[in-house]
């Protein structure tokens, strides 16, 4: 695999470059994703791939050592990668999460020397933050430097990661703080206690911390969704991955189907039909999968597009570009939230008895769509987009909008 993507032209462009690499990820990583779903734990090979592919690099900047490729596209990359393994463009995208938090965050000579490094050493990222944990505590140290003490849940891809985005509050004001620190500094123990139903492999169990020495330089500038309207794009970038990953997982799933029933599906026994793929009720459920995903794809390429003119803005970011942004990122989380369990579980339907046989874990798409769409309610989306349509009010930045 290694040496397959060593061969690619070097003068083919580099956002061709980039998706023919995922491509050829992607087809190994098929080969193996059932399996690794019924084994969880994490993806160690499947990390190194992507370490050596160059992949993790693509949003940095090309003068730091990067690809500067766009947000649409590395979207589209995760959405790639989610069609045959959630779990890896979870992790993929939140590379990508935690890259954009030093970007927002951080200071430039932050940004510069941590980019540069993640090129030089082929860095992958963990994510401690989870700003709804607040058991991590941040004190001085006599004068001297900060320990962190305490406990985050939900730190995806920290298992095999090299650095760490962690969280904390500040214990002499209670203002919530936010760090880049290698992974194994002393005193972080990362606990290999995820299993969940779906996205087996994305290691978001517990990191703990135990008097973690940080450096004031290792702080990043502005924290948190209000330290800026520039900073509070983080939430849409943390929105748009997730309905990136549930676009791909719905688009997998319709795949996997659609090749189930050209190979095994039967007609019922009172269908007129000669074969499975001409049974009208088998052809109007394809129907209305095609319909559902062209529709949000359309959608989140919209907010893929929204999102690049905000970042490209910089710090002269409006509050109305931001606004603008969220409503888009909110209609394409809502909708392919919907169309992804729709398709995951009437799949089945399509394909017949067989195919919720055991072994070949098809209910995974499920599963994983279930499992991550949990991750901030849906409801809240379609309130904020209601509050929008109505009264004309734009979403209150925070870490989930």
């Amino acid at each position: 695999m290694l040496s397959t993507m060593n061969h690619i032209a070097v003068n083919v462009p580099p956002r061709q470059h980039a998706f023919e690499i995922a491509d050829q990820l992607t087809a190994a990583f098929a080969q193996t994703a059932v399996e690794r779903d019924k084994r969880g734990g994490t993806a160690k090979i499947e990390r190194d791939l992507l370490r050596a592919s160059g992949l993790l690099n693509v949003t940095i900047p090309a003068e730091l050592g990067g690809w500067g490729m766009e947000w649409p596209d590395t979207m589209k990359l995760i959405r790639v990668f989610a069609r045959v393994d959630s779990s890896i463009a979870h992790l993929f995208g939140f590379q990508h999460l935690m890259l954009a938090s030093v970007s927002l965050y951080g200071s430039w000579a932050q940004t510069e020397e941590l980019f540069s490094e993640t090129v030089r050493n082929q860095w992958f990222w963990g994510n401690a933050l989870n700003p709804l944990d607040k058991r991590t505590s941040l004190t001085s140290k006599c004068g001297v430097g900060y320990l962190i003490n305490g406990r985050k849940s939900f730190c995806s891809g920290a298992v095999d990661s090299d650095m760490l985005i962690v969280s904390a509050i500040r214990s002499v004001d209670e203002k919530f703080v936010v760090a880049a620190i290698p992974s194994d500094r002393p005193g972080i123990r990362i606990l290999d206690d995820w299993d969940a139903m779906g996205q087996r492999q994305t290691d978001s169990g517990t990191v703990e911390f135990c008097d973690v020495a940080a450096g004031q330089e290792e702080f990043l500038k502005t924290p948190g969704p209000l330290g800026s309207i520039r900073a509070s794009l983080r939430s849409c970038i943390a929105q748009l991955i997730l309905s990136n990953i549930f676009l791909g997982i719905a688009e997998g799933a319709l795949e996997e189907s659609r090749n189930y029933t050209l190979a095994q599906t039967r007609p019922w026994i009172t269908s007129t039909a000669q074969s499975a793929t001409d049974d009208p009720y088998i052809l109007a459920n394809y129907g209305n999968f095609f319909v559902s995903v062209q529709g949000a794809q359309a959608l989140t390429d919209i907010a893929g597009e929204s999102l690049q003119r905000a970042w490209e803005s910089g710090d002269a970011i409006t509050e109305n570009q931001r606004g603008k942004c969220t409503l888009d990122v909110a209609a394409s989380k809502v909708t392919t939230s919907k169309v992804g369990l729709e398709i995951t579980s009437r799949m089945f339907e399509v394909m017949g008895a067989r195919a919720a046989a055991g072994p070949a874990r098809i209910d995974r798409f499920w599963r994983n769509l279930r499992t991550h769409t949990l991750h901030d309610p849906v409801d809240y989306k379609i309130r904020e987009l209601g509050d929008w349509a109505l009264n004309r009010r734009l979403p209150k930045p925070s870490f989930y909008s």
